[in-house]
């Protein structure tokens, strides 16, 4: 019975250390997302956390700044949690193995990992545990220094793109400032080859924001500026391009509007967040209101850019784009704090916690 008993410790040990190995390697080193139930324990724990601290602070401003640790503070945490889960699983297994009480096989196994080497073993199946232990130690080490340049060169290219809106669309940014500029500055057929920039851009975002789902959190360096914002006035400004504004035709405008909702989509996915996947107006409502939406064109018109004569279609051809990404704009806006931006984040809904554990992802038709 004593030595079924050590096998299963041994086997439960050594799954915890494959378990932690393998957040470590999708968090590091995959290069496709892949959703770490121990990661998202982290960052949920600390998530809460933080809207606890939430509710001693009145301003916007003050939650932006404390708000701004708390993806690093989160992905920081990792690193003593997977360490504490290898060093209890490698405990476990030198239990299994005779090494000693608890309390000894804890003691070895933090020597191991930490690679202190204060306590040796003869033992020869032990003393290759304690190499292997020692290794994955230094690996981890390797890993983080690694991935941290990566992940801040993503955040770069990010936000440089979000700071060089500002020029054209203003602060806070809006659709109707940045046609007014073009048309007064660029002339609205310069667009055209913008909405390419963007759609890289979202492609770019996608990619970066489900492998390294941490970067979604990573605030901007200016408290008034964000990513999720920044996204919802380019597909709002496609959207009123292409249904409202008397130009010809851009496929590039329609095409950087399908990047940025697929783009949109797969992040919220990847968090468990609730979305419509395939959204159709009227029977899926979008946020802007008609009158809000009159009211655009009208600040237009007496601009001088050129408005299409049937208004009523016009509405009609924006609620069909808006509607592709409205629900998931809004519900990113909540889950990353964004400043308040028209048609985006002043308009998103309460922020709601997602759940600790990786459940079946939920999709709204």
């Amino acid at each position: 019975m004593e030595i079924i008993i050590k096998i299963v410790v041994f086997v439960l040990g050594f799954v915890v250390v494959s378990m932690t190995i393998f957040s470590a390697l999708s968090t590091f080193v995959l290069t496709r997302a892949a959703r770490s139930q121990l990661n998202r324990i982290v960052f949920g724990i600390m998530r809460r956390v933080f809207e606890l601290i939430f509710k001693f602070i009145p301003t916007y401003e003050g939650r932006d700044q404390v708000m701004a640790y708390y993806s690093p503070i989160s992905l920081i945490m990792l690193v003593p949690t997977w360490y504490a889960l290898i060093m209890s699983g490698y405990a476990a297994m030198y239990w299994s193995l005779g090494v000693g009480d608890w309390f000894a096989d804890f003691r070895y196994s933090g020597s191991s990992l930490l690679t202190l080497g204060f306590a040796t073993s003869d033992v020869p199946m032990v003393t290759i545990l304690s190499f292997s232990e020692a290794l994955i130690g230094l690996i981890m080490v390797a890993l983080l220094m690694a991935y941290l340049p990566t992940m801040y060169a993503a955040f770069s290219r990010r936000e440089q793109a979000v700071n060089m809106l500002e020029v054209r669309a203003g602060n806070p940014p809006s659709a109707l400032e940045m046609l007014l500029r073009f048309n007064r500055i660029h002339g609205l057929d310069q667009l055209s080859d913008y909405w390419k920039t963007w759609e890289a851009w979202f492609s770019d975002i996608e990619e970066s924001h489900t492998t390294l789902p941490a970067l979604v959190f990573f605030r901007s360096p200016r408290s008034d500026n964000s990513w999720i914002t920044a996204a919802g006035v380019v597909l709002d400004t496609a959207s009123l391009t292409l249904s409202a504004v008397d130009i010809p035709y851009q496929p590039s405008a329609a095409l950087n509007i399908r990047a940025g909702f697929l783009a949109l989509r797969r992040v919220a996915n990847y968090f468990d967040i609730p979305n419509p996947q395939a959204p159709r107006y009227p029977t899926d409502p979008i946020s802007i209101k008609r009158e809000e939406f009159d009211d655009v064109l009208t600040k237009l018109a007496e601009a001088g850019v050129p408005i299409k004569a049937d208004r009523e279609q016009a509405w009609i051809d924006f609620a069909g784009w808006r509607v592709n990404y409205d629900r998931v704009l809004l519900v990113l806006c909540a889950l990353v704090m964004a400043p308040e931006a028209p048609w985006s984040s002043d308009r998103a809904p309460k922020f709601k916690m997602p759940p600790l554990f990786i459940s079946k992802r939920k999709k709204v038709h």
